[in-house]
C-alpha cells in the first residue's frame, strides 16, 4: 500500500508531541545564565531548577500508559499538549523560583507522557510496512525540537528583551503546544485501541481511511493478536529468563545518559561561557551543534537496518569517547578553546548516529510481546531517572572542576564499548520472533 495524506497527516500531528518534547527539554539552555542571576541559585540549586522538569517526565513517562489505555492514546495526547501550555505559560508568568520549578515540573509531565503516547499511537496506526520509518518521524521531530529551541534562543537573544528575556525564551513553547492542541481533533483514534475496546467498527473504518488495502484482514489480525496476548497479559516481567533482556534495557537506558548528552545539551551556553564565548555566539554555537545532531539523526536513521544497531553503538563509543576526552583536555589546560566548538559538534555527531538512533529501536525490539510494554518502560525510566540525577549533578562537579564531568563521561564511553562487544546481541534483520529464540526466551 501507498501512504496516502490522512495517514501522513496523522502521523505528523502526533510526531508534534516530539517536537514540543524536544524544544522543552532543551530550551532550559539557554535560561540558566539568566535564572541564575534572578534567583541568586547556587549550582545545586541550578541542577534542581533543571532536573524539576526531568522528574516530571520520570512520573510521566510511568503513568501514560494508564489514561492511554483508558481513554485513548489520541485524548491522552490532548491531555499532554494542555500540560505543556500550562507549564509555557506558567515559566513565563512565574512569581518566584517555587512557582518556575513547578510549572517546569508540569511540564516534564507532558514530555513523559508524550515520548510514551506519541510513538505508541503512530505505531498501531501505521501499516506494517511503514511503521519503522514513520515511528522513526517521531524521533526526528525530538531532536528538530532540540534544533528549534537553540535558534528560538539565539532569536530571542537578539530580540532586545532585557531582564524578561529568559521569560520570552520558556513561555514561546505555548503556541506550538496550542497549535497541538487544536490539530489533534482532526486526527483519528488508534484503530489497535478501539479494537481493543471492542469498537470494531469504528476501527474498521480508520484502517479504510488511512489506505489499509485488506482492512477487513488486517482489523481481523488485530482482533487476534490481541485476544492472544490476554492469556499472558499478567505475566511478570522480572524472571529468570529475561534477566538478558533486562540488562540490555536498564544498561542502554544508563549508558545513553551516562555519555554525558542531555547534561551537555542543558548547559551547553554555560559550557561555552566557561571557555569565553560570549552570550550570542554561545546561542549561535548552539544552533550549529543542534542542527548537527539533527543531520546526523537523519544519516543513522537511514542506515541503521543497513550497518546494524551494535555497530552504530560500538562506532558511537569510540567517537564519543574520544571527543569528550578532548573536551576534559580543553577545560583542565585552558588551552585550545577554539577546539571546544568543534570537539563538541563532532561528539554530537558520534552521539546522532549512535546511541541516539538506537535507543528507542533497540528497547522495542529485545522483549517478546507479551512483556515488551513493561520491558520499555523499565527502559525508558531508567534514561529519564539518570537524566535527571547527571543534569542535577552536573553543575555541581562542573562548578569545581570544568574537566571532571567530562572525564567520567568519556571512560563511560570506553566502558560502554567493551560491554556492547561482549554482551550486546546484533537485531538486524530478525524477526521479532527468531530473536525471542536467539535470546533464549522464546
Amino acid at each position: 500500500m501507498k501512504i496516502n495524506s490522512y495517514l501522513l497527516r496523522s502521523t505528523g500531528v502526533a510526531a508534534l508531541g516530539g517536537l514540543l518534547f524536544g524544544f522543552d527539554t532543551a530550551v532550559i539552555a539557554g535560561a540558566t545564565h539568566a535564572l541564575t542571576d534572578a534567583y541568586q541559585l547556587s549550582p545545586a540549586a541550578l541542577g534542581l531548577t533543571v532536573a524539576s522538569a526531568l522528574w516530571g517526565t520520570i512520573l510521566g513517562a510511568l503513568f501514560a500508559g494508564i489514561p492511554g489505555d483508558r481513554y485513548g492514546r489520541r485524548d491522552s495526547l490532548r491531555v499532554m499538549a494542555i500540560l505543556y501550555v500550562i507549564s509555557a505559560l506558567g515559566c513565563a508568568f512565574a512569581w518566584d523560583w517555587y512557582s518556575l520549578v513547578f510549572f517546569r515540573l508540569i511540564g516534564g509531565l507532558g514530555i513523559g507522557g508524550s515520548s510514551v503516547l506519541g510513538p505508541m499511537y503512530i505505531a498501531e496506526i501505521a501499516p506494517a510496512k511503514w511503521r519503522g520509518r514513520l515511528v522513526g518521524f517521531f524521533q526526528f521531530n525530538v531532536v528538530a525540537g532540540i534544533l528549534l529551541a537553540y535558534l528560538s534562543n539565539y532569536l530571542m537573544g537578539l530580540g532586545g528583551f532585557g531582564a524578561a528575556e529568559w521569560r520570552w525564551k520558556l513561555g514561546v513553547s505555548a503556541a506550538p503546544a496550542i497549535l497541538f492542541f487544536l490539530l489533534l481533533f482532526g486526527i483519528p483514534r488508534s484503530p489497535r485501541w478501539l479494537a481493543k475496546k471492542g469498537r470494531t467498527a469504528e476501527a474498521r473504518d480508520v484502517l479504510l481511511q488511512i489506505g489499509e488495502e485488506n482492512a477487513e484482514g488486517e482489523l481481523q489480525d488485530i482482533v487476534a493478536s490481541i485476544d492472544a496476548d490476554h492469556g499472558h497479559a499478567d505475566e511478570p516481567l522480572f524472571q529468570r529468563k529475561y534477566l538478558l533482556p533486562i540488562f540490555l534495557a536498564v544498561s542502554i537506558g544508563m549508558f545513553n545518559q551516562l555519555s554525558g548528552i542531555n547534561a551537555i545539551l542543558y548547559y551547553l551556553n554555560d559550557i561555552f561561557a566557561k571557555a569565553g564565548f560570549s552570550k550570542v555566539s554561545g546561542d549561535l554555537q548552539a544552533v550549529a551543534i543542534g542542527a548537527t545532531n539533527l543531520l546526523f539523526t537523519m544519516i543513522a536513521m537511514s542506515v541503521i537496518d543497513k550497518l546494524g544497531r551494535r555497530t552504530l553503538l560500538l562506532v558511537g563509543a569510540v567517537g564519543t569517547a574520544i571527543c569528550l576526552a578532548g573536551v576534559a583536555f580543553i577545560f583542565s589546560t585552558a588551552q585550545h578553546e577554539d577546539w571546544l566548538v568543534w570537539l563538541l559538534v563532532g561528539y554530537i555527531a558520534f552521539f546522532a548516529f549512535s546511541q541516539g538512533a538506537v535507543i528507542w529501536v533497540y528497547l522495542g525490539e529485545v522483549f517478546p510481546n507479551r512483556v515488551r510494554a513493561k520491558g520499555q518502560s523499565l527502559g525508558s525510566t531508567t534514561h529519564w531517572v539518570m537524566n535527571a540525577a547527571i543534569s542535577g549533578v552536573f553543575p555541581i562537579l562542573a562548578k569545581r572542576s570544568g574537566a571532571v564531568p567530562f572525564m567520567f563521561f568519556s571512560a563511560m564511553m570506553v566502558v560502554q564499548f567493551f560491554v556492547v562487544l561482549s554482551l550486546y546481541p546484533e537485531t538486524k534483520g530478525v524477526s521479532l520472533e527468531e530473536l525471542q529464540k536467539k535470546l533464549g526466551i522464546a
